[in-house]
């Protein structure tokens, strides 16, 4: 059973303490969070604390085994193929040749290969709530954090203003909140989304442009609540499957019923965000309808960490622009 507040409500900092109060209420529950000083959660355990740093090193350890586990499997897999077309085995692995081939004996032909951190990083599938960074204090006010809160169910939507971010995650994950998804703007115009998810990442970075929100569109109408059906295209690389889990966890599983629709269509690792709904003409016709927003992510950076340690997060990838092969080479699909 997944927590929905209905209300959500933010105090200034005061002059008196640099205090502010997060406040959740909703389906017969309330919930409070005080901040005090720098950032420190009031009343946050030491316990916590070294729990919360127990579950991270194991997080590590899963990582570290993966890796490990990942570059034997390529060995047996290269091995394995110049067995198959009698070839010489490649001079690296001539000395371990004997030990791989014993191991591939006893290899499972309906394996998905090494089992990954990923899986449980999002095992319990929880929805996300998203929180809004509002950079564009002296501009007009825009609404994208609202349109936002609109695409992610069960979203709930908070300017950061001038608050620690440390704060507000270990706020998010003292409720059990699973993923942050930031917005920042330029001139009243969305320029980039940051999606954390929690407790320990990862965090993707996304540039945005072309940007068209709903209230750009004319003649447009309500927007339906229900949970959409996502439609991910030629995400068919490994950083491209990574990027599709990020960002479908962000969504519940919807009802078969369900008439909305959330298209990510990867061209040129471009990716294509489109909002629809759609309805039965007849019994052979549907008629589709977009009803925004839209726009194009390109992806820079993943980090194995979440925002409050950022700096010394390890980089899982980063878009490298400036070398030779940057604009042939196609990261988020094999083509």
């Amino acid at each position: 059973m997944h927590k929905h507040f209905s209300r959500l409500t933010v105090e200034e900092r005061t002059d008196s303490g640099d205090i502010f109060e997060l406040e959740a209420t909703g389906g017969g529950k309330s919930l409070d969070v005080r901040f005090e000083g720098q950032g420190r959660v009031k009343g946050y355990s030491e316990a916590a604390d070294f729990r919360e740093a127990r579950l991270r090193r194991e997080y590590l350890y899963r990582k570290a085994q993966e890796a490990k586990q990942h570059s034997i499997e390529d060995k047996k897999q290269r091995l394995k193929r110049a067995l198959e077309e009698n070839r010489l085995i490649p001079t690296e692995i001539r000395r371990e040749a004997l030990t791989l081939q014993k191991q591939l004996e006893f290899d499972d032909e309906g394996g998905e290969g090494v089992s990954s951190h990923v899986d449980d990083e999002y095992k319990w599938g929880r929805c996300g709530r998203s929180e809004g960074h509002d950079h564009n204090i002296k501009g007009p006010k825009f609404t994208t954090e609202n349109e936002l809160k609109l695409v992610f169910p069960n979203a709930q939507r908070m300017n950061r203003g001038k608050h620690e971010m440390g704060a507000l995650v270990r706020a998010c994950k003292a409720n059990d909140v699973t993923d942050l998804v930031i917005v920042h703007e330029h001139r009243g115009m969305p320029d980039g989304l940051i999606v954390c998810h929690l407790p320990f990442g990862p965090t993707a970075y996304f540039t945005l442009c072309n940007v068209v929100m709903r209230h750009d569109i004319p003649d447009l109408g309500t927007m339906s609540e229900a949970y959409p059906h996502l439609v991910f295209h030629n995400f068919t690389s490994r950083l491209g499957q990574r990027v599709s889990s990020i960002m479908k966890y962000l969504f519940p599983v919807p009802k078969d019923e369900s008439r909305r629709v959330i298209t990510f269509a990867n061209q040129e690792d471009y990716i294509s965000f489109r909002h629809h709904v759609y309805k039965k003409t007849d019994h052979r016709n549907i008629e589709l309808s977009e009803v925004g927003p839209r726009f194009e992510m390109k992806l820079y950076m993943i980090k194995l960490g979440t925002l409050e340690n950022e700096g010394t997060a390890e980089v899982e990838w980063r878009w490298h622009p400036y070398t030779n092969t940057a604009k042939k080479r196609k990261y988020l699909s094999n083509e």
